[in-house]
């Protein structure tokens, strides 16, 4: 292990980009030819994995999957590669810190929760997205075939070399770094126990994978009555004929946001962050990159999604105007969010006008 990790002497020097990653650097510019050199020899390849900084092996795994997810993406014509796997990676790289640090003997407690909580996200995301058909063959992310029947196919190829293959898979990778602060911190401070603040931080990572999962069953539910109710005219006991003419879901978590699940889904690496700020006593340090750059794609991706929802449903505007995006909204009254009988008041009344 000697060199693979820094000696650092105080908590906040954990969060020195100079400190902890930039001399490792020419790891990532050498690893890719003693990998070839030990790939056949398993005590060497082992050797290798414990000498190389965790952070640069982890970074290079993401860059070596960007011409994978390319290569497979052209030549299947189905671009949603990187979403098959975008459940899993992060906690490979969860595991990843934590296998590296039990390896070389040092203190692993906090990343084992982190593995804990990890997995359970990508637990209840993979089921999702396997139970609304995902893995299935010729399955591809509606918003990737939007794109690609409005763009030139030269500049799709362009977008899918650097963003759907290389921006998503490093970012995959960016988001679980403030773990390997985690490993440094608690190496600096020989901690091998969780501290009050650690079980909060795990608690809160908890219960907001939980809060996603309820989003997503309720949608899952409404979906399926939908899909019922246009087969049989019946609407079932949870949804009237209204809400299910209406297209989307506006009950439940949905009632006070558009996008709850979207909403815990950022919270969760948002808190993680967190997690390696308080542990490193810093208020914001580059690990914040991955975190940030994971909010920027979600409201881009959302953005695009609530204009196909907007001509897809007519009263996904009067939605938009009475619900927050992602965060409930606050009036003089409390929360504000989607009233089924304040809505068809006001329809009823507008009919009225009309007459």
């Amino acid at each position: 292990m000697a060199g693979a990790v820094p000696l650092i002497r105080s908590l906040s020097d954990c969060t020195d980009f100079s400190k902890v990653v930039q001399p490792y650097l020419p790891q990532l510019y050498a690893l890719p030819q003693q990998f070839l050199h030990t790939v056949t020899n398993l005590d060497d390849l082992k050797q290798l994995y414990v000498s190389t900084n965790p952070l640069i092996s982890a970074f290079a795994f993401s860059l070596a999957l960007a011409p994978i997810f390319l290569v497979v993406s052209e030549i299947n014509k189905n671009y949603s590669q990187v979403d098959r796997c975008w459940s899993i990676l992060p906690t490979i790289y969860n595991i990843h810190y934590d296998l590296w640090a039990h390896m070389n003997g040092l203190p692993a407690y906090r990343l084992d929760n982190v593995v804990a909580f990890s997995t359970l996200w990508s637990l209840r995301l993979t089921f999702n997205y396997w139970r609304k058909g995902g893995y299935k063959v010729g399955v591809e992310d509606y918003r990737w075939e939007i794109i690609r029947d409005k763009v030139h196919p030269a500049l799709f190829f362009v977008f899918n070399v650097t963003f759907i293959a290389t921006i998503q898979s490093v970012l995959l990778f960016s988001i679980t770094t403030p773990t390997y602060l985690l490993l440094l911190a608690s190496r600096t401070t020989a901690t091998n126990t969780l501290t009050t603040s650690d079980t909060v931080f795990v608690r809160a990572l908890m219960s907001l994978i939980l809060l996603t999962f309820f989003a997503d069953q309720q949608q899952w539910d409404y979906q399926n009555a939908k899909a019922s109710y246009r087969q049989t005219a019946r609407p079932n006991q949870r949804f009237s004929a209204a809400q299910l003419e209406r297209g989307f879901v506006t009950s439940g978590l949905w009632r006070w946001s558009r996008h709850p699940n979207f909403a815990a889904e950022q919270a969760i690496w948002v808190g993680l962050y967190q997690w390696g700020c308080w542990a490193t006593e810093t208020y914001w340090n580059w690990t914040g990159v991955g975190a940030l750059a994971y909010l920027v794609l979600f409201q881009g991706s959302t953005w695009f999604t609530e204009i196909v929802s907007k001509g897809k449903y007519e009263e996904y505007a009067e939605y938009q105007r009475r619900v927050g995006r992602f965060l409930p909204r606050v009036g003089s009254t409390g929360l504000e969010g989607w009233d089924e009988d304040e809505v068809k008041e006001e329809r009823e009344g507008k009919g009225k006008k009309k007459e």
